[in-house]
Parts: structure tokens; C-alpha cells; sequence
């Protein structure tokens, strides 16, 4: 007689969804922590000199959190990340060209892959809503005729729109509001929020959305390149020229990650579409108008 041979509660075939698997990371790099906190400082002096105290404050916690929120996610999933480099520019409108971190181009699977870039857009929109609802219930009506001959008339997401309707009701035709400066670092959250989930190359929504499409990602990123690239010549509106010459130059493909079969699962799947309505909703085909 053979041995009875052991029983498999769970066959191959019909095995549970894995978990994800961590391969052994490359050593993270070494930081020099005196360069974030002077690359920091001179960001504040820079936003102040801008927009003041309160949009400065404001700014900079939406970016704050933006960038640890994608820090902490690659901590957790064992990838080698730095600390935020923030970039001063006081001839800028926001008085700053925003703030990035240093991450490896290891990245274990999909899954780490998306909640690596989801956990940016996501923390910063948490800090970005409030703000901008409690600037612009602070913000003045007033009448387009009083405004001054030279200013700025910024474009309204459809969130940022919502959030006026909810703080003042219906602003008359002949009507504008006169930002409060916590509204404006508000507005420029949702806007970097935006410019971020774009779903193109090495972008926070490229990543997403190669998480999400795999290969077929890279006819959503051409599609997109393509449209504001159209746009940009047909309305001879070139707001949008830097930001696609400098994705141009970093390509508009991603790359792969070390498990592309890994799968994503259906809670992040309903978090990417969640998050491509985020993407819409802070969206402005023409965000500044001089």
C-alpha cells in the first residue's frame, strides 16, 4: 500500500490572491538633512515675500503633506525615498516651483507602485478642501468694475467652484470674489493636485495610471500629451508649453515595476477612479489668465 498522500485545502489553482511580495531594496542613499530644512527656509521667505503669512502657511502644508504622503507609502513598502526638496522661486506666482522627493526606480510590484502614488494627491486634497472653504468664506465679493486695472484672474475647478457656491450662494453676473490669501494656497493646492494626477511619465497619475492599465497606459499618457499639446497651439494659450517640454524631456512612457502581474485588486481599482474624479474636479483647461 502507498502512503496517503496529504490533502491540499487550497490547490494551486484555486489559491487566494497573494500577498504582496518585498524583494530585499537597495540600500537607501545618504541624506544630507541641513539641505530639505535651507531648500524649506528659503521656500518660506520666498511664498511670504509672494502671497504673505497665510498663503505661505497654507501653500506649504498642502505640499507638506502631498510629499509625506508619498514618503511615508514608500516607507512602508521598503522603498528608498528622501526627504522633501522643496524648490524656492519668489518670481513665480506661488513663489515656488513646488517640492519632490528623491525616490529609487525599485519598485516591487503594482500595488506599491499605486498606493506609493495615490498617498500624495490623496493627503494634500485632505489639507487643500478645508483651506480653500475657509479662505473663501473669508474671501470679498465685489464688482468686476471696482477690481484694479492689472490682476490675475485665476480659472475655477469645478471644486473650488462648489466650495464658493457653498461658503457665498449664486455671485451676480457682474460680481467676482477677491481671493483671501488662505483661498489662494487653496486654489494652488488643488492645482498642483491636478497637475500632479496627470496621467503622463513619472507624474503621480502616470504612475496610477500604469498601476491601473499596465502596457495600455501608454495611449493614455499620448492622449493626453497630445490634447494639451493641441489645445496649446489652437488657442495660442501657452500655459501649459513648460510643463510639456519638460515632460517631453523625462518621456512620456513608464517604466516597468519588478512584478507587473501582480494584481491591483478591486478596493484600488474603485480608489483610481475615485481619484481620476479628482483629477477632473480640480482640473482647468485654462488656470491663469493674465
Amino acid at each position: 500500500m502507498r502512503p496517503q498522500e496529504p490533502l491540499l485545502i487550497n490547490p494551486p489553482e484555486f489559491s487566494p490572491v497573494p500577498e504582496p511580495v518585498f524583494y530585499p531594496p537597495p540600500k537607501p542613499p545618504r541624506q544630507r538633512g541641513w539641505v530639505h530644512v535651507l531648500l524649506f527656509l528659503l521656500t518660506v521667505v520666498s511664498t511670504v515675500l509672494v502671497g504673505g503669512w497665510m498663503f505661505s502657511a497654507g501653500l506649504l502644508s498642502i505640499l507638506l503633506a502631498h510629499e509625506f504622503g508619498h514618503y511615508f507609502a514608500a516607507r512602508w513598502y521598503r522603498v528608498p525615498a528622501s526627504l522633501p526638496y522643496f524648490i524656492p522661486f519668489p518670481f513665480s506666482l506661488f513663489g515656488t516651483l513646488g517640492a519632490f522627493i528623491r525616490m529609487s526606480p525599485w519598485m516591487p510590484n503594482r500595488r506599491a507602485l499605486f498606493d506609493i502614488a495615490a498617498a500624495g494627491p490623496l493627503a494634500g486634497l485632505v489639507l487643500a478642501i478645508p483651506l480653500s472653504y475657509i479662505g473663501i468664506a473669508n474671501s470679498r465679493i465685489v464688482h468686476t468694475a471696482s477690481m484694479p486695472g492689472h490682476f490675475i484672474s485665476l480659472g475655477e475647478p469645478f471644486l473650488f467652484q462648489f466650495l464658493g457656491w457653498m461658503a457665498h450662494g449664486s455671485i451676480g453676473k457682474d460680481m467676482d470674489l477677491l481671493l483671501h490669501p488662505l483661498a489662494f494656497a487653496g486654489w494652488a493646492g488643488m492645482f498642483v493636485t491636478a497637475l500632479n494626477l496627470l496621467p503622463i511619465g513619472q507624474l503621480d497619475g502616470g504612475h496610477i495610471s500604469y498601476a491601473l492599465f499596465g502596457p495600455r497606459s501608454r495611449l493614455v499618457a499620448q492622449t493626453m500629451f497630445g490634447g494639451l499639446a493641441i489645445f496649446s497651439l489652437a488657442r495660442q494659450n501657452f500655459v501649459w508649453v513648460p510643463l510639456l517640454v519638460f515632460l517631453l524631456f523625462l518621456g512620456v512612457r513608464h517604466p516597468h515595476s519588478m512584478d507587473d502581474d501582480f494584481p491591483l485588486g478591486r478596493k484600488r481599482q474603485a480608489i483610481g477612479a475615485l481619484l481620476g474624479a479628482i483629477f477632473i474636479l480640480c482640473f482647468s483647461l485654462v488656470p491663469i489668465k493674465f
